[in-house]
């Protein structure tokens, strides 16, 4: 399997477990009474298995973006910060053709 597809798999399955600690965080705390609906319904299973997947799809796409966010090269390498320029800007003078 290409490495980034590892990659990939494990900061999802990651962003999953986040997200399932963060469901059960809900419940277990009874956030807006949630504990009471979902256990007094006749459809909570379905209730809190589409709270987990919604949050799954959200935490693991946040997780999977702050991973390759950090693979970016470190500022410290380039020796100072902002963007080097070769050359100061000078300013070029433009003749307007249209006035005579």
């Amino acid at each position: 399997m290409p490495q980034l597809v590892r990659f990939y798999i494990r900061h999802t399955l990651i962003g999953f477990a986040v997200a399932a600690a963060f469901v059960a965080a809900l419940l277990w705390f009874n956030v807006a009474n949630l504990w009471h609906l979902v256990s007094t319904s006749d459809v909570g299973v379905l209730a809190v298995f589409l709270l987990f997947m919604f949050h799954g799809i959200v935490f693991s796409g946040v997780q999977f973006g702050i991973s390759i966010m950090r693979l970016a090269e470190d500022d410290a390498d380039r020796g100072s910060r902002g963007p080097q320029h070769a050359e100061a800007l000078v300013p070029i003078p433009v003749r307007d053709e249209r006035r005579r």
